[in-house]
């Protein structure tokens, strides 16, 4: 179906802020995808804070021209879908799970904090810890040093009192 000039700039516009101005994404060919494949990975991406796009390849690359993504447009051939959010690494680990399961996703490249990656770089980025794996680790070990001078200080008047008990017993 063609489609008119309006409709045409209207993508472009789209595109053009949101993934020309998205500093990670996934570029991923999509061949065999069945509808509710599609919408199950469109689940998983908006779970993450997400959104997965299909995209016109020559629309998309007008849009990235000249954009951190721009350094991936020789891998828009083909059927093209684009991943993007604000967070990488949860991006990364639901797009390899999903496509652990659905083998018609395959990679072709990405850009991660406008750094262009290859597609197999993709699963090591998903096989680092997240951004709330990494808060939990930091909470930790500013925790750490905290509990344990509140512990000590703890311990010196509880010693206190039981030097004194055994002082009193010993003149009992």
């Amino acid at each position: 179906m063609a489609q008119t000039r309006e409709r045409k700039e209207e993508l472009i516009g789209h595109y053009e802020s949101a993934l020309a101005q998205s500093k990670h994404a996934f570029l991923m060919s999509f061949e065999g995808l069945t509808v509710s494949q599609a919408t199950d990975l469109r689940a998983r991406v908006r779970e993450q804070g997400g959104s997965y796009e299909v995209v016109k390849n020559r629309l998309a690359l007008r849009a990235i021209d000249g954009q951190d993504l721009g350094e991936l447009k020789e891998h828009f051939n083909g059927p093209t879908a684009v991943a993007y959010s604000q967070d990488p690494v949860s991006l990364a680990k639901a797009l390899t799970d999903f496509s652990k399961d659905v083998p018609a996703i395959q990679f072709k490249g990405g850009l991660v904090d406008g750094q262009a990656i290859g597609a197999d770089e993709v699963e090591s980025i998903a096989s680092m810890p997240g951004r709330e794996e990494l808060l939990a680790k930091l909470l930790f070990l500013l925790q750490s040093p905290i509990t344990r001078l509140a512990r000590g200080l703890a311990a010196i008047p509880r010693q206190l009192v039981v030097v004194l008990d055994q002082i009193e017993k010993k003149k009992a």
